[in-house]
């Protein structure tokens, strides 16, 4: 396959992140379509990298994942804690939390 094939696919994964991010309200579906544009990035950086015969896209994917499993547990957290607080996981009552 050739890595214009990965572009192609990571291109459409990241299309539907994004319209997941635009288009739902709910934070769980939020965080995940975040994550699949992550995901997006980092097979575009992987692609890239075996392209050209180095590793440094495949280390730097590798970051990318460390980051955004941090992002997912301080995001969970935040979720959590709203859904204790509101009994709704919906992004429009996120603005609730203020003091």
């Amino acid at each position: 396959m050739s890595p214009i094939n990965y572009v192609y696919l990571a291109a459409l994964l990241f299309t539907i992140g994004a319209s997941g991010v635009l288009v739902r309200r709910n934070a769980i579906v939020v965080f995940m379509s975040i994550e699949l544009m992550l995901n997006a990035a980092n097979l575009t950086l992987v692609a890239f990298s075996r392209m050209h015969g180095n590793l440094d896209g495949q280390v730097m994917a590798f970051f990318v994942m460390v980051v955004a499993a941090a992002e997912v547990v301080v995001g969970l957290a935040i979720i959590v804690m709203l859904y204790r607080s509101r009994h709704s996981a919906s992004v429009d009552d996120a603005s609730l939390m203020k003091l």
